[in-house]
This record gives structure tokens, C-alpha cells and sequence, in this order.
């Protein structure tokens, strides 16, 4: 491994925990920049996988602060994600390569309009809870099954799994935007943890330690700079970055994959 192919792995992973943090999409610079290097599709997206979790541990405890009290609600989402990672993971394994290309830029989209349209749904859903708090059972478990669904995606490739569930969550929970970005942050490091966990199991031979490990240590400083920007944008501007980013992951999908 030549010193610029190092710095080059290095400086995606360090843009890719930074915007993993701030929305998700971060394996959109980390992917294509391992293929760049020649790395099979297979292995640069399980190293890939298995690298970024760093970078999600570090945006976690930036984001602390808005996690503070929400021990419960996140305790009801994390079995939903796990077993969607773990769905997604061993999809991977045994799905061709374009098995999922059709729809993921479908759900992307999908995604944004739910993004934007959030503000107004969550005023609906306010007015017809006294208690934001708590939702029906038919909005928890739309909730509980959007979460598992983006967690298989998540799994299988990951690339804007941040904007499915920042949309996801913006329709059915009456949070703030930057504390749903925080759960965003716990669920879908959970997602690649376990994803992580299922390839080391089972595709050991997948893992490339030298590029999981500079990814790695690039996303660990990215989380920690995508705490610090992204806690300080007002919600209009977080979600303007959240429907840019995701555009472009659709047309890197549609045209350029």
C-alpha cells in the first residue's frame, strides 16, 4: 500500500464519519474510493463496514447531550435495527451485487420528502397527542418497522442510511431534529457494529484489517468534527444539508454507479 493510497483511505474515512455524523451517507466517499484503489466491491464495503463504527462511537458522544434522558425510547428501537443489520448483512452474502440498485435510490427520495415534509406531519402528530411522548400503536409500529427496514438496508450497504432514518423518525416521532439526529447516530451505529460483527463471523476472509483500520482512525476524528458542526446548525440549514447530500447520493446511484 503505497503513502498516498494511505492518506487518500485516511482522508475518506475522515470525511465519511464527519458526514456520517452530521446525516449519514458517508460510505458514498469510502466506497468508491476503495474500488478507485481496486479493492473487490465485496471487500471494500465490508472493510468499509467494519471501519466506520469507530467514526459512529465518536458522533455518539457528541451528540450526548441530546441523548440525555432517552434511554427508553432508544432501548425500544435498538432490537428493531439490530436484527435489521443482521437481515442485511447476510443478504449481502448471499444477493447479487445489483440485487437492491432499483430501489434504494427510490427510498432515498422517499426519504427527503419525508425529511421536509416532517415540520408539518410533526405538528399534525402533536395536535393529536397532549402527550408527545407517547405515540399510537400503529404509529410504533410503523416506526418499529421503518427502523428494521432501513437497518437492512443499512446492513446490506449503509450509503444514506442516516437520510432513511432522519425521514423515518421526522414523520413518526415528535422530537427535535437534532435529537432524532442523535438517535440516528446510536441506531445506525448499531446497525454497522453488528453488520461488522455478522461479516467478521462469517466473511472473515472479506476483511481487510489495513483499510478497516484506516478507516477507522479516519471517521474517529470525522465523528468527533460532525458532533461539533452539526449540533450548531439551526434545523432549516440541517435539513437543507440532509436534502443536498441526499440528492447526491441518488444521482451518484442512478448515474454514476
Amino acid at each position: 500500500m503505497s503513502v498516498f493510497e494511505v492518506v487518500a483511505i485516511l482522508l475518506a474515512g475522515l470525511a465519511a464519519g464527519t458526514i456520517n455524523t452530521i446525516v449519514g451517507s458517508g460510505t458514498l466517499i469510502t466506497f468508491p474510493t476503495l474500488l478507485f484503489f481496486g479493492y473487490a466491491p465485496v471487500v471494500a464495503n465490508i472493510s468499509n463496514t467494519v471501519g466506520l463504527v469507530a467514526g459512529g462511537l465518536t458522533g455518539i458522544h457528541g451528540y450526548r447531550a441530546e441523548l440525555d434522558g432517552q434511554g427508553h425510547a432508544l432501548r425500544r428501537l435498538a432490537p428493531a435495527s439490530l436484527l435489521g443489520a443482521v437481515t442485511g448483512a447476510l443478504l449481502l452474502l448471499v444477493l447479487p451485487p445489483k440485487a437492491f440498485e432499483a430501489i434504494v435510490p427510490v427510498l432515498i427520495a422517499l426519504a427527503l420528502v419525508l425529511v421536509l415534509a416532517g415540520p408539518w406531519l410533526q405538528k399534525k402528530a402533536a395536535a393529536r397527542h397532549t402527550d408527545t411522548g407517547r405515540r399510537g400503536g400503529g404509529a410504533t409500529a410503523l416506526l418499529l418497522g421503518g427502523v428494521f427496514v432501513a437497518g437492512v438496508y443499512g446492513g446490506y450497504f449503509g450509503a444514506a442510511q442516516g437520510v432513511l432514518l432522519v425521514g423515518i423518525m421526522s414523520v413518526l416521532m415528535t422530537e427535535s431534529l437534532q435529537r432524532i439526529n442523535g438517535f440516528k447516530n446510536v441506531l445506525g451505529t448499531i446497525v454497522n457494529a453488528v453488520a461488522a460483527i455478522t461479516f467478521i463471523l462469517v466473511a472473515r476472509d472479506d476483511v481487510d484489517w489495513a483499510v478497516a483500520g484506516l478507516i477507522a482512525l479516519g471517521s474517529l476524528g470525522g465523528g468527533w468534527v460532525g458532533a461539533h458542526v452539526g449540533r450548531r446548525l439551526p434545523p432549516r440549514v440541517l435539513r437543507g444539508v440532509i436534502v443536498v447530500i441526499g440528492v447526491v447520493a441518488i444521482v451518484r446511484m442512478v448515474f454514476f454507479s
